[in-house]
């Protein structure tokens, strides 16, 4: 334990849970995106749906899809900001079975008409954890180098991808995959200790059916 586990983030209050993990997680969101949505709906449940407005939780995950930090001061007027950059925004409860209190709901869109559904939950102390993708099932803290790989279900893709990265001198910390069906989508999650950067992405998404590669940077 060191002393940001007992004092908490650097941070707009009021909660780090429900503010700062918040902003964090809409920060995560907007990278995954590759930009600035222009439509956000925004599902809240449970202790999000309950609490959030008056803990800032709408504000967090708009200010994080805006870009800005949880010690961002403009987080407290983020949802006036998105409007006048013309950001269409809607927040509303939903339930979500068996997820986290402090879970959100995303789904996303940009000015060129990508679309994405983000699902991630705040679990204390600013840290949070992304928990699908578009449906796809995935465990992302964005605290770390992340590659995001989207493949065909295929022998011999993850040597591939994990060869690639070894190649450039990575140590992967955490892996994870998730598929659709044999042989359908699958979407590996790997990550990296130390820095990674864009042409390590490039590499792998040079591979034999590898669909999409995204770095998640630290957030």
């Amino acid at each position: 334990m060191n002393v940001f586990d007992i004092i908490g983030p650097v941070m707009i209050g009021p909660s780090s849970s429900h503010t700062a993990g918040a902003a964090r997680i809409g920060g995560v969101a907007r990278a995954l995106l590759g930009a600035q949505p222009v439509r956000a709906d925004i599902g809240l449940h449970g202790s999000f749906a309950r609490t959030g407005r008056g803990h800032g939780t709408d504000k967090a995950i708009v200010a994080g899809l805006l870009g800005f930090a949880p010690d961002d001061t403009r987080l407290r007027n983020a949802l006036d900001i998105a409007a006048e950059q013309g950001m269409q925004v809607e927040i509303h409860p939903v339930e979500i079975d068996g997820a986290h209190p402090n879970t959100a709901l995303l789904h996303l869109e940009t000015a060129g008409g990508r679309t994405l559904e983000v699902q991630g939950s705040s679990v204390g102390g600013g840290s949070i954890r992304i928990t699908s993708i578009d449906g796809m099932e995935v465990q992302l803290t964005g605290e770390r180098p992340t590659l995001i790989v989207v493949h065909q279900d295929m022998p011999g893709i993850i040597a591939a991808v994990t060869e690639t990265v070894a190649g450039w001198q990575l140590n992967i910390g955490s892996f994870r995959l998730t598929r659709q069906s044999r042989g359908g989508t699958a979407v590996m999650a790997l990550e990296m200790d130390g820095a990674v950067g864009q042409e390590v992405a490039a590499a792998v998404s040079a591979l034999p059916h590898v669909m999409h590669v995204t770095l998640l940077q630290p957030v």
